[in-house]
């Protein structure tokens, strides 16, 4: 059985305390990465951030989930330590459930936003 992998991608508030919105996910599926984000998460931002910030957030999000930026898991290994104190990546997770649409959409809905979805999958 194959199991899950993913990484929570964050949207940082507060750096100094950690303290951290979820936008999104990355799912990890053997050569196949997909990535879900919220843009109710991400409207969520706006006000806590500055225009300038909130800006550079969607727009790397935007970008992450269009372009081949995310392409392996060494990818999402060397995004867990850079750090640009206002999107983070977590460590890839692996969890004991098959990689179906069905769990990936429940664990979007436990650990982003139960509302909405944005699906990119990239070859």
């Amino acid at each position: 059985m194959n199991n899950l992998k993913y990484s929570i991608i964050y949207g940082t508030i507060r750096p100094e305390i950690s303290e951290r919105l979820s936008l999104g996910l990355i799912f990890v599926e053997g050569d196949k990465i997909s990535i879900r984000y919220s843009e109710k998460k991400l409207s969520a931002l706006q006000p806590l951030l500055t225009q300038s910030e909130y800006e550079f957030v969607g727009k790397v999000i935007r970008s992450l989930s269009r372009n081949n930026c995310i392409n392996s898991a060494e990818t999402i290994n060397y995004l867990t330590r850079y750090s640009n104190n206002l999107i983070t990546v977590s460590q890839l997770h692996t969890i004991d459930l098959e990689p179906t649409k069905g769990s990936q959409d429940w664990l979007f809905r436990n650990y982003v936003y139960a509302g909405e979805k944005k699906t990119k999958n990239k070859l």
